[in-house]
């Protein structure tokens, strides 16, 4: 981690968002750094659960084993495959008697026909993922993407700057998925991307309740969240309309 930059950003975010949540990052590594491995039950089975003690500045490296949610193993990386039967039951209106359904989908059908068409896997590159708050970040470790958790105004101040740069209208997605596929899976597939998009995320209800109510997450791989910080003093931050809107920010 460039440290220069780390303070940059810490300094910048202070001067124009207040006293806003310092985000999460995220990188994969064989060898977690100063970060504790998470034991298989000593966390909740959501990764969502288990990433607060993350936003208070614990830092946590997860394997396989770590995680207990089927979905988060696949949305993380662990997995290529959902390993739950009756997934695009579980999904869409259940089993009557034997699965209760999330209904998020209208039927299994169409959870197939979603599956196959947007659910691109993810291979994670290292045995572990590492999770940290941004201040606890060291020399050594190397974020790919960086995950914050807003409120309205932040997250408006977020999504403009994404685009400051950009001609093209599409630089901040919303993908339908789970809680650990918007601020995982989605961003770090854009990572390599040319043109990386910024992801906003939290919509899954079943993670809802691990955030606050008034919070959705911005995810941003680190090639574009540098061009975001690097663009802050001559963005509309240093306007009066930001200024306004910079007050209700707590």
């Amino acid at each position: 981690m460039d440290m220069t930059f780390k303070e940059k950003f810490l300094t910048l975010w202070k001067k124009y968002f207040n006293n806003a949540a310092l985000p999460i990052t995220f990188y994969y590594t064989d060898k977690p750094e100063n970060a504790e491995k998470v034991k298989p039950g000593s966390v909740p089975p959501c990764v969502i659960g288990a990433l607060v003690n993350v936003q208070k500045g614990q830092s946590l490296a997860f394997d396989v084993d770590a995680v207990g949610c089927p979905g988060g193993k696949r949305y993380l990386g662990f997995m290529q495959n959902v390993d739950m039967p009756n997934f695009e039951y579980f999904l869409s209106c259940g089993i009557p008697g034997k699965l209760e359904g999330e209904r998020y989908k209208k039927s299994p059908e169409l959870v197939r026909e979603y599956m196959k068409k947007h659910d691109s896997a993810l291979k994670a590159p290292a045995k572990y993922i590492v999770f940290k708050r941004w201040d606890k970040l060291e020399k050594g470790d190397n974020p790919d993407v960086v995950i914050f958790y807003a409120e309205s105004d932040v997250l408006a101040g977020l999504y403009t700057l994404a685009s400051f740069d950009e001609a093209e209208q599409d630089m901040v997605i919303a993908p339908f998925g789970s809680g650990c596929a918007s601020i995982v899976q989605y961003p770090f597939l854009e990572v390599k991307s040319e043109r990386p998009k910024a992801v906003i995320g939290m919509f899954d209800i079943s993670a809802r309740p691990h955030v606050d109510k008034n919070v959705l997450t911005f995810s941003a791989p680190m090639s574009k969240f540098k061009r975001m910080v690097d663009n802050m003093e001559e963005s509309f931050l240093i306007t009066p309309s930001w200024a306004k809107v910079q007050k209700r920010i707590k």
